[in-house]
Parts: C-alpha cells; structure tokens; sequence
C-alpha cells in the first residue's frame, strides 16, 4: 500500500505534502500494536499487576522463578517491541516535521524499521549496562530486583505511549508540542526510576551523591548519546540521497 503523497487540492493539482495521517503503514502498525497489546494484557493482566505492585513496595529479592509473577519470555520480548515500536513512531513523527525531505525519498517502513532498530539497540545497551555495573558494583540479588523493576517500567512505558501516539498522528500535533509533552513524559519516568533506585541502593549521604553520578552517566548520557546517533543517521541517509 502506497501513502497517498500527491492528493490533489481542489483539482488544481497541487500536491500535498506527505503527513503520517495519511500513510497505510503506519496504520497497519497501529492496527497489529492495538491487538497486540490487548493479546498479552489477556495473558499478563495478573503478573503486570504484580509487578507494578513490586515496582512501588520494595521487596528483598527478585520474583524470577519464585512467586508467578514473571512475565513469559515471549510475552517479555512482545512488550519490550512494543515500546521500542511507538518510541520509533515518535522519532519518525519528530523527524517528519524538521526533515521532511527524508520522507520524500525514503519510504516509511526503511525509516520506522531504522529507528525503531535504534530504539531496540538504545534498550539492549541500558540492559548491559545495568547487568555489567551491577555485576561488578552490586550483588546478584540487587541486580535482579532493579532490572526487574527497568522492564516493568518499559512495559507501562508501551501502553502509556499507545494513545499519546495516536494523539500525536492523527492530531497532527505540531513539533513543539512532541517536545514539551515528550520532556515532560520522560522527565516523569526519569523520576520513576531515581526514586526506585534511592529505595534499593540508598544507604547513607555519600551514597546519595554517588547515586545522583551513577543515575547521571547512565540516564542522561545515553539519551544525548541516542539523539545524536539519530542525528547522524539522517546525516548519512541525506548524503545517499
């Protein structure tokens, strides 16, 4: 199915320029997202709450393999895409409106397979990361409990990106507005994850400010890491052209 780029307006035969409302692509996406979500929360409903529910009372060790709350590796994996599916979506969105001659020449599935890639590369990276520190850093038990709490996050990440996607799409919201509710959103989930931590890992006033370094490095660093690498792949996409 081909976007509809070169509608005409009023019969005088100017093309309109291409706008992610009209793209069947992105639509079909949506579509399979919407079933998607409503299969696993059908599977999950009970271990999602489950972990939401450890996500805000500490527990003292992890639930792999102990009280039924883990998630299915498949239905794991499932979310995880999700997310990182609307996470591109958004990107795409973002880039639409300040390169919109990339989506002139690049079709939206090469584009939206490219970023929603990065977003899974940008989530693998933050997972070893974790693993590595916290093997090093950290006993095997505090490492479990904060990586399970990073995926239940990801998880609610998904479904609360789901309708601010649709909004975005189909309101046509302009690229201030992704900006503003954008920081805002990931400013909240930043805050999320701060507090957890200080629950887990804080003991006393030099761990506090050792935490605010170690949130720093790898929080922030791999968004500006992240935003660059985007940057410089639409670099390397315009030169091709």
């Amino acid at each position: 199915m081909i976007p509809l780029l070169f509608q005409l307006l009023d019969g005088y035969g100017i093309p309109l320029s291409y706008s992610p409302q009209t793209d069947d692509f992105i639509a079909l996406i949506l579509l399979i997202c919407f079933f998607l979500s409503a299969f696993v929360l059908s599977r999950t409903k009970k271990q999602l709450l489950l972990q939401a529910k450890s996500f805000v009372f500490n527990r003292e060790r992890a639930s792999i393999f102990a009280d039924g709350s883990t998630i299915d590796i498949r239905f794991h994996l499932l979310l995880l895409l999700q997310t990182c599916i609307f996470g591109g979506l958004l990107i795409y969105n973002y880039f639409n409106d300040t390169s919109p001659f990339l989506m002139e020449k690049y079709s939206s599935g090469v584009l939206l397979t490219l970023y929603i890639g990065a977003c899974w590369v940008y989530l693998a990276f933050k997972c070893l990361s974790y693993r590595f520190l916290g093997w090093i850093f950290l006993d095997k038990i505090k490492t479990n409990l904060w990586m399970e709490s990073y995926f239940t996050l990801i998880y609610y990440v998904g479904f609360a990106l789901f309708p601010f996607v649709l909004l975005l799409i189909y309101f046509d919201l302009s690229v201030n507005y992704l900006v503003i509710i954008g920081l805002i959103f990931g400013l909240f989930v930043k805050i999320l994850m701060f507090c957890k931590w200080i629950k887990l890992f804080f003991n006393h006033f030099i761990g506090l400010f050792l935490l605010i370094l170690y949130f720093c490095a790898l929080e922030i660093i791999p968004c500006l890491l992240l935003y660059r690498g985007l940057i410089e792949l639409n670099n390397l996409l315009t030169i091709k052209l």
